[in-house]
């Protein structure tokens, strides 16, 4: 005779096996099969099937056996959530969210293009994306479009900033501030005015590092838990390691404290080889990867586009291709709201999908000052599906 807990526990397993049997007869939108599935967030890595219906992710098993409308072969390639690309300027040209999102980003951030006097036209690049975009507006009104960022200091205007985000709360998701000798006056008095721009909407602010008067030392302090440090390979004067290569204690106790710090590649002066070495062997692992990219990237060696970044921690950064899909895709997802149902291959999560094939060989990948070094692996854009669509090749 059965008692109550085995009563429930035999109900509990026959209706599982029914919805089993259910979800394996029925037909899908869109079938993946037989790629290596790579999902951080649900620590999944295995040879499967991936099935979507209604542009969401419906089933992953070993062998789905059910039908999709459409399918994909992915034999041999990784299947892992899209790619959130939280430093890009995309919203320069109207390509430009058409370009990365072939090659794999299913959501981006325009990191400062534009501040309060130009911020319109790159918010409504934003809106028409066809994937998810928000903006950061820069503390200098005329943003990175103009000339010199804030070299003028009565362009950090905080009311002019203040004004534009009231206006733009919907796209505006936080606050740049470019802290480089030769586009910023007083770089502590530009982030503290940022600072006060963000903190009036409880949004993060953005730094860009690196060459900036000011120790970054002493910079870090203005940060408060969610902002973000980008470029953070940038090298010496200045950058998050002394001329030594070691970290300094203030940076890493801004990550306790919860700031996050973020790759954000981008074409000069941004990426050294050697600062890269000295922060990845003292184990400070980005927390975000980027390109800090635009709609011509692809021309440019040292980015090329998303996936080729990624390639760089693989080859020369000690990281996991697990820890590369985190820093590429779920820890993205953590730092803005507007993401937060990204980054994922969880039943029920919009289907979002990148699909990257890795090649073994011969690769150069470049830092900033055309230095050069050959990798013996490389990601590559095979397929992009967004919202259970997929995406043709720009």
């Amino acid at each position: 005779m059965l008692n109550r807990r085995r009563f429930l526990h035999s109900t509990l397993c026959f209706t599982l096996a029914g919805r089993q049997v259910f979800a394996q007869t029925r037909s899908y939108d869109l079938i993946i099969r037989g790629g290596r599935v790579i999902d951080p967030s649900l620590r999944l890595n295995v040879v499967a099937d991936l099935a979507i219906r209604n542009n969401r992710i419906a089933a992953i098993a070993a062998d789905i056996s059910a039908t999709g409308t459409e399918e994909i072969d992915a034999t041999g390639k990784l299947v892992v959530p899209g790619l959130l690309d939280i430093h890009g300027h995309y919203a320069q040209d109207a390509q430009g969210p058409h370009i990365c999102l072939s090659d794999g980003v299913t959501g981006w951030v325009d990191a400062g293009s534009a501040g309060a006097d130009n911020i319109d036209e790159i918010i409504a690049v934003a809106r028409s994306a066809p994937q998810p975009a928000r903006v950061l507006i820069n503390i200098g009104r005329r943003g990175v479009i103009g000339e010199g960022d804030t070299a003028d200091m009565s362009l950090a205007n905080v009311e002019a900033a203040k004004g534009a985000i009231a206006r733009n709360l919907d796209y505006v998701a936080g606050v740049k501030a470019r802290l480089t000798a030769g586009v910023t006056g007083n770089d502590y008095e530009v982030l503290r005015r940022a600072q006060e721009a963000a903190s009036y909407f409880n949004l993060p602010v953005m730094i860009h590092m690196g060459q900036s008067v000011t120790p970054m030392s002493e910079l870090i302090q203005l940060l408060k838990p969610g902002d973000i440090v980008t470029h953070m390979f940038a090298p010496p004067p200045n950058a998050i390691v002394d001329d030594s290569g070691d970290i300094y204690p203030e940076i890493l106790a801004a990550r306790r404290r919860g700031i996050w710090f973020d790759v954000a590649n981008g074409r000069i002066d941004h990426l050294r080889w050697n600062t890269f070495d000295d922060i990845m062997a003292a184990g400070f692992w980005p927390d975000t990867i980027s390109t800090d990219g635009f709609s011509t990237s692809r021309s440019a060696p040292g980015v090329i586009d998303f996936p080729n970044i990624m390639s760089k921690f693989l080859n020369f950064g000690g990281m996991a291709m697990e820890d590369v899909v985190a820093s590429s895709s779920y820890n993205a997802s953590r730092l803005f709201p507007f993401l937060r149902d990204k980054g994922t291959l969880n039943i029920g999560a919009p289907a979002d999908i990148a699909i990257l094939e890795l090649r073994q060989g011969s690769f150069e990948f470049l830092d900033n000052y055309e230095n050069v070094r050959v990798g013996s692996q490389r990601l590559f854009p095979f397929e992009t599906i967004l919202a259970g669509e997929r995406v043709p090749r720009a």
